[in-house]
């Protein structure tokens, strides 16, 4: 859920800060008051593009800033931040974007830096934004068969399915490469023999470079070490002049004083306390400094040390700045390899067998959750039919296509997801033929069509917060009170934000939202701020009569509000 938002010289804002609840959430403004920059900010602190443009005339750059909320139960999410090293502030993210004058942007996760891609991957599991393309689940084909199956009730067999099929993957990756000819084999079993030996015999330990690295740092640097750590001995505990015996002529001093004024007592304990501290650091000190010995041996030895670790890391790992830990990861997968290259005719055949019977298996699951989805899609597309009829678009059609990939060979027959290519089409107009969601052009059909679909998917759908725009474009009436009362149910799951210019959509809002813009020295500006009470009349009855508030209309709108309680 996104819980906050501060926006710093985007556009017409200078400055704003919003915070957003669980709920149905209404903005809304007269034309050209700048909805759509609030809905502009937000896509592009999820990732969405931005040029120069957005920068507030005058300024050098425009700051995005927002809090996401993550529930334990986004496992996908929070396995995402793992990978990336997130970790977040009990259970909170803040995400933050800045663009700079000549285009450059930033983006980052808590503290952490990323690109524009990764933002936009790591926010597409909370929000969609629907009116812009770019933030919807919905516009990506890729998407549609993790949709149906959550509708069928099939993620689990699903992912099932695709470990399975993973596995299938490797296991004929090893007979391709057992397949090789024996020249090959042997050949390649020379080389794995040769790398396994080399880097056991330098017998590396984790962290080994990491250990080796400072403690070349600490050899080669002995002189100025050896300086700075005199020093400091010297400062301590020289018999004259040194920090301990000054400490201990202020202790003397300082007992005599509380003997006078017992309250001066507790500051005499701490003066004790930082002598006995001082004079254990000053032993310390010299037992290091008695230690601490020149040794130009060591230091050959240590960097002939990495100079090998070095080199095994630029064979064997990704670059010469890896972990040790890549090394001996190819060491165990080396080792793993010899064996099944070398046992490779004694498990030939069972591996064939194995092989076969796998694809079997695989085939008859990938036909079972095929025969589900096709089931499945037909009650999807009667469900969002009878929905988007009820939201203005009578005569609409919708379906889930489902074919079969072609291909003989199981492998690519199936895919790691079953045998089904699935695709969204729907036909806007009566008569006119089925078509890819994805190329449907207004985006107020869009928006109703995606209220419909994630109606639908309501409870199966992981993404909880849905940003409508566009979502009134050619309504009005009873479609309009239909729409309004669709939005109002949807968040009692999910956390719904829309632009709306219809007081009968935003009367069923749990939060309204005015966005106003006024001009201060020849400059405008856009203005963000919640209404409640008298303010929300007063807003709904705007709504209600065109800008011009009237007696009527402010009757009107404090009837419509109580209605909608």
């Amino acid at each position: 859920m996104l819980e906050d938002i501060s926006i710093k010289d985007f556009a017409l804002i200078n400055s704003a800060v919003l915070e957003f609840t669980q709920g149905f959430t209404v903005l809304s403004g007269e034309t050209g008051a700048g909805k759509s920059i609030l809905i502009g900010a937000i896509s592009f602190l999820l990732g969405g593009k931005a040029g120069t443009e957005v920068i507030r005339d005058g300024c050098q750059e425009a700051r995005v800033s927002g809090t996401l909320f993550i529930p334990p139960s986004y496992k996908n999410a929070l396995s995402w931040l793992s990978d990336h090293g997130v970790h977040t502030d009990d259970g909170r993210i803040l995400l933050r974007r800045i663009i700079r004058e000549g285009g450059k942007s930033a983006s980052w996760i808590q503290d952490v830096p990323v690109t524009k891609s990764e933002l936009s991957d790591f926010t597409s599991f909370f929000v969609d934004i629907h009116g812009q393309h770019e933030h919807q689940s919905l516009m990506k084909v890729s998407e549609h068969r993790r949709f149906l199956d959550a509708y069928a009730g099939l993620t689990s067999d699903v992912d099932e399915f695709t470990v399975l099929y993973n596995e299938l993957v490797e296991k004929r990756e090893i007979m391709s490469r057992m397949n090789t000819s024996d020249a090959n084999r042997k050949r390649e079993i020379e080389m794995l023999e040769f790398s396994v030996e080399e880097i056991k015999s330098s017998r590396l330990k984790k962290n080994e470079d990491e250990e080796l690295e400072h403690e070349e740092a600490r050899l080669s640097q002995y002189e100025k070490l050896s300086e700075d750590v005199e020093t400091i001995s010297s400062m301590l505990s020289s018999p004259d002049s040194s920090i301990v015996s000054m400490l201990k002529k202020l202790r003397s001093v300082s007992e005599h004083a509380v003997s006078l004024d017992k309250s001066l007592e507790i500051l005499s304990n701490r003066i004790e306390n930082a002598f006995y501290e001082l004079s254990d650091i000053s032993d310390e000190i010299r037992s290091y400094k008695m230690s601490l010995i020149y040794d130009p041996s060591r230091l050959e030895e240590v960097q002939e040390r990495l100079a090998l670790i070095f080199k095994l890391k630029k064979k064997y790992a990704d670059n010469q700045n890896a972990p040790v830990s890549q090394v001996l990861e190819y060491f165990e997968k080396a080792q793993q390899q010899l064996v099944e290259l070398s046992g490779w005719e004694s498990n030939k055949t069972g591996l064939i067998k194995e092989i076969q019977e796998r694809e079997r298996s695989l085939l008859l699951r990938a036909q079972r959750i095929s025969a589900h989805r096709k089931n499945a899609a037909l009650k999807m597309a009667e469900g969002v039919e009878k929905i988007i009829s009820e939201l203005g678009m009578k005569g609409t059609k919708f379906t889930v296509s489902i074919t079969e990939k072609e291909s003989s060979d199981i492998i690519q027959k199936c895919g790691p997801y079953g045998m089904d290519n699935i695709e969204f089409l729907i036909s806007a107009n009566e008569g006119s033929s089925l078509r890819p969601l994805a190329k449907i052009a207004s985006g107020g059909e869009i928006s109703r069509l995606m209220l419909a679909l994630k109606t639908i998917l309501a409870s199966t759908d992981d993404v909880n917060t849905l940003i409508f725009d566009e979502i009134d474009t050619g309504i009005g009436g009873e479609v309009s009170v239909s729409v309004g009362k669709h939005l109002k149910n949807l968040s009692k799951n999910k956390q719904i934000l829309c632009i709306t210019h219809l007081a009968s959509i935003a009367v069923y809002a749990d939060t309204q939202i005015r966005i106003e813009k006024e001009s201060i020295e020849g400059k405008t500006f856009t203005r963000v701020k919640p209404v409640t009470g008298l303010e929300r009349e007063e807003e709904i009855a705007r709504m209600l009569s065109g800008d011009a508030v009237s007696e009527a209309s402010m009757i009107h709108a404090r009837s419509l509000l109580s209605s909608c309680k």
